[in-house]
């Protein structure tokens, strides 16, 4: 456990790529095999469920800390993270723990299986009076089940790679799909049998860069495909010894999410992998994301929601053809191909079409009409592109329309967490309706560091009301609120959701009145629900 919550401080404290790739390379030099596995799996975002409720969690702090509960909860508002607050009123520990982290992972899921709360506090009481201040903070974010790390995947497959002396490709590829690490071994991770024997296993997926320079550096228009960039989830749909498995990209195993697709199974050769996109589909156009939305959080489809928000899958790329990997073959190879499979297969099964254009001219006013396509702009493929790992540049764009905007005056801000935690940071922000302020949506980013600090001080120089870790402030600051789309929602005051707001920039050349109202959301909502087929 040592060795992790020192890799875990020493990737926190750091922006450096160089300087978290040596931590990383340190870690896995030193750390047994088991740690090893667990780190691959926290750092990829495998981590565990919450074994506790954080309100008993903060209950016992308090007790443990020897301070009433309402001091606790105030130095966690004023703190901004629990698993912090609770390192910092914790007393000096008792004894020192020689538990590995694999070895603390099986503790956490013993008292995930406790069968009273008291069990579960003497547990967590005694394993904080053996963790110094480092690992006590790494083992109240893996109990809150909040751990988070600002490192990427792909500098842990390039730390793995150099340990381990295999390419990075197939790391990448071996450390994907539906492991355990509660019952895997680092060997058996990093083999090539266990990845042949794991049918369900998926690629890496290949992701495009935003494209900002101009055009005319691509060169030739004739050495690129186009096709429109659709709004849903990104996924891997596989078929190997009649087997069907369906990944997003986040790495989440989602069959069962989409029942319809499962007929593919029997219309697709074995040995199958296909990069595409799940949308709502009505056999003509895209459907709204947020149809799409009201299946996500599901356990159990029914006949009713798939009637109502009907799935398909557009295709992008094939992967693998009759047990074959085709990564390393030329766009255009796998576009032809992929093009014969998707006529055999049909429904529910899509071939993204491609875009006809000619010059870089044509194909910008082609992507200024993207709304009217219900896309959210273009992807551009080098035809002669393999398909690589990661985010790369040169070979894959994605060129998105500018966000639809509006004028918005913020009402309330709240602390952020981590290295934010003593700034107000998010933020809520409110239209006219006649004389009073609708809150609307909420936005966290998009400001420089300095911005975030003018803002900070005005908040508290300027609060109203306070609610916990919540001010209210004089209606006075203007935003300009950028998002990608606008759906009805009864969930909300205002009557709308944004779908990915953000703040573009902050108005200073205007003042609170010149905002915009509740009627101009409405007519975006209009116009927007109007433009999309």
């Amino acid at each position: 456990m040592k060795e992790f919550a020192s890799l875990f401080t020493a990737l926190d404290q750091t922006t450096k790529t160089n300087a978290k790739l040596e931590a990383l390379e340190n870690f896995f030099s030193v750390a047994p095999p088991q740690d090893k596995v667990w780190a691959v799996a926290l750092l990829s975002h495998r981590r565990p469920r919450r074994p506790v409720n954080t309100t008993l969690l903060r209950a016992w702090a308090a007790e443990t800390a020897g301070i009433p509960l309402w001091l606790f909860e105030e130095s966690y508002t004023i703190v901004g993270d629990l698993s912090e607050t609770i390192t910092l009123l914790l007393p000096e520990p008792k004894h020192d723990s020689v538990k590995t982290l694999a070895e603390w992972m099986e503790e956490l899921l013993a008292i995930g299986g406790l069968g009273t709360p008291e069990q579960q506090r003497e547990r967590i009481a005694a394993a904080w009076m053996c963790l110094n201040r480092e690992e006590r903070f790494v083992f109240n974010k893996l109990i809150t089940g909040s751990f988070r790390i600002g490192v990427s995947q792909n500098l842990v497959v390039q730390a793995l790679a150099r340990h381990t002396g295999l390419d990075i490709t197939t790391v990448a590829h071996r450390i994907t799909g539906n492991w355990n690490p509660y019952e895997i071994e680092f060997g058996d991770l990093l083999s090539s049998e266990s990845t042949a024997s794991d049918i369900s296993k998926p690629y890496n997926f290949y992701l495009a860069y935003p494209l900002q320079a101009d055009l005319e550096t691509l060169g030739e228009p004739s050495e690129w495909f186009a096709e429109r960039k659709w709004d849903g989830i990104r996924g891997q749909l596989i078929v190997r010894e009649g087997q069907l498995f369906i990944w997003s990209r986040g790495e989440d195993l989602v069959t069962d999410k989409f029942p319809e697709l499962h007929i593919l199974a029997n219309k697709l050769p074995n040995g199958t992998v296909i990069d595409g996109e799940l949308l709502c589909f009505d056999g003509e156009k895209p459907l709204p994301f947020n149809l799409l939305q009201t299946r996500i959080g599901r356990k159990n489809v029914s006949k009713k929601t798939m009637e109502a928000a009907p799935v398909a899958l557009i295709a992008y790329d094939l992967l693998e053809f009759e047990g074959r990997d085709m990564r390393n073959e030329p766009m255009q190879i796998r576009r032809k191909l992929l093009e014969n499979v998707s006529v055999k297969c049909g429904k529910p099964l899509y071939l993204s079409p491609l875009v006809t254009f000619e010059t870089w001219e044509e194909l910008t006013a082609i992507q200024q009409q993207s709304r009217e396509h219900a896309s959210e702009g273009l992807m551009l493929k080098r035809k002669s592109s393999i398909y690589r790992t990661g985010r790369r540049r040169g070979d894959w764009w994605k060129w998105k329309i500018d966000p639809i905007s509006i004028d918005a005056v913020m009402i309330y801000a709240m602390r952020g967490h981590g290295r934010r935690a003593n700034l107000y940071t998010d933020y809520t922000f409110a239209v006219w309706d006649e004389d009073n302020l609708i809150p609307f949506t909420k936005a966290y980013s998009g400001l420089t560091d300095k911005e975030m600090l003018e803002v900070d001080s005005f908040v508290k120089r300027n609060t109203i009301e306070k609610f916990g870790p919540v001010r209210s402030v004089k209606p006075e600051l203007v935003f300009e609120i950028g998002f990608e789309g606008i759906q009805k929602s009864t969930r909300h005051k205002s009557g709308v959701a944004l779908r990915f707001p953000r703040i573009l920039r902050w108005r200073k050349d205007k003042t609170a009145a010149e905002a915009n109202t509740m009627s101009d959301l409405e007519g975006i909502l209009n116009w927007y629900n109007g433009s999309s087929p």
